[in-house]
């Protein structure tokens, strides 16, 4: 290395300093990959906030005990107000106490239409809620004209809205929604069983019923996903697309769906229990796979179009809300914290009386972050997300 290379080297390596602020250099050869939980997943039973008495008053049966170490069904602390579902202990957990996640708790867009297609789309495309939309401009596909060599793709049956116009995008299907825990053929063993007994019309009503209620509830869980592969789906996938990422790919985007839980949600175990495990051992699996040499440039958002009603529903579940928590992991994040503009959770604090209110912008958030891993300036991050001021939480 001759003397210039070597200032080269030591200039890309140095921070930059811009109107009186330092600014870390991007990092070679980054990768970011955006995972879109479709459906609305529950945030306030996810990363939980235990240090609130309301929050055992407005779910007196989906709530996760306060953090103790002899329940293993009780919350694990993150800090003094925050705790991560049991579901996470041995996944996400561990990348906490390596200071390797951060979690922004009310986060989310500025659309309040509680509709999964329109807020779904007001994510992907990335662009004012005032004003006409163009379904034609998604912000990763706007990102990607941004940044030099970057190599995108999408692991969705279909291109998604957000990869959308531009230069072409390569996409990769995962698969789809799954199905009841137990299959048609365990129903009639069980029915068989019971057939002839005080007990076998009930039995033979319920699976009716059961089969009712999946029909109607996986119909607009199905709607809601919009072809997402499920957390199953992702958990078995989560290591391959880590494999394509350390090697071909630097830009990716993957949704994963099943999160509309109106009814029977669960609390410490149940459905959301399931999903979570499956999605954090998906996320682990994908971190392990990548290879600690390039998960130290990586960055992983996970975002959900809202949140859900603070409150349960008479249902056992929640209803579409707003605010929700984001997630941003990586070998270089600077996580173990609660990250963002926060307030109490307390019943005089939520957004219409109903649901969290939203304090970060998703894409003040991302855009922060594309400035710090990608060192995209204000004129072309104006490309990617017009009219946004980034937020610097300091993540990356």
């Amino acid at each position: 290395m001759n003397r210039r290379q070597l200032l080269a080297a030591s200039l890309a390596a140095a921070p930059v300093v811009i109107a009186g602020r330092v600014w870390a250099a991007p990092q070679a050869d980054s990768r970011l990959l955006v995972v879109f939980l479709r459906g609305a997943y529950d945030a306030a039973n996810v990363v939980i906030p235990t240090s609130s008495d309301f929050y055992y008053q407005a779910r007196p049966s989906l709530h996760i005990a306060r953090p103790d170490p002899n329940d293993l069904n009780a919350a694990l602390p993150l800090d003094a107000d925050w705790s991560l579902h049991p579901a996470l202990k041995d996944s996400i957990y561990p990348l906490w106490q390596k200071r390797q996640i951060a979690f922004v708790p009310f986060a989310g867009t500025d659309d309040l239409s509680r509709s999964h297609f329109e807020t779904q789309d007001t994510i992907e495309l990335g662009q004012p809620l005032q004003g006409s939309r163009n379904y034609g401009s998604g912000f990763m596909s706007r990102l990607y004209d941004q940044l030099t060599d970057a190599r995108p793709i999408a692991f969705t049956d279909q291109l998604p809205l957000t990869f959308r116009g531009g230069k072409p995008i390569p996409n990769f299907g995962l698969g789809g929604l799954g199905k009841p825990g137990v299959d048609d053929r365990q129903a009639k063993l069980i029915q068989d069983m019971y057939r002839g007994q005080l007990l076998g019309a009930s039995v033979s009503e319920g699976f009716a019923v059961r089969d009712d209620v999946y029909r109607a509830i996986s119909a607009e869980m199905a709607a809601a996903s919009r072809g997402a592969v499920t957390a199953k789906g992702f958990e078995l996938s989560a290591r391959r697309i880590g494999r394509l990422m350390q090697t071909d790919y630097t830009l990716g985007f993957v949704d994963v769906g099943g999160w509309d839980t109106h009814v029977n949600q669960g609390a410490a175990s149940g459905y959301l229990a399931q999903r979570l495990g499956e999605l954090g051992r998906g996320l682990a699996g994908f971190a392990d796979e990548i290879g600690p040499d390039v998960w130290d440039r990586t960055t992983v958002v996970v975002v959900s179009e809202f949140g859900r009603t603070f409150r349960e529903n008479g249902d056992r579940g929640t209803d579409h809300g707003h605010g929700s928590v984001y997630w941003v992991m990586g070998g270089s994040v600077k996580g173990g914290r609660i990250a963002g503009d926060q307030v109490a959770v307390a019943q005089a604090n939520l957004n219409q009386n109903r649901d969290y209110p939203v304090l970060t912008d998703y894409r003040a958030l991302i855009g922060g972050l594309l400035q710090r891993t990608q060192g995209l300036g204000a004129a072309r991050l104006g490309q990617v997300f017009p009219g946004v001021q980034p937020k610097n939480l300091q993540l990356a």
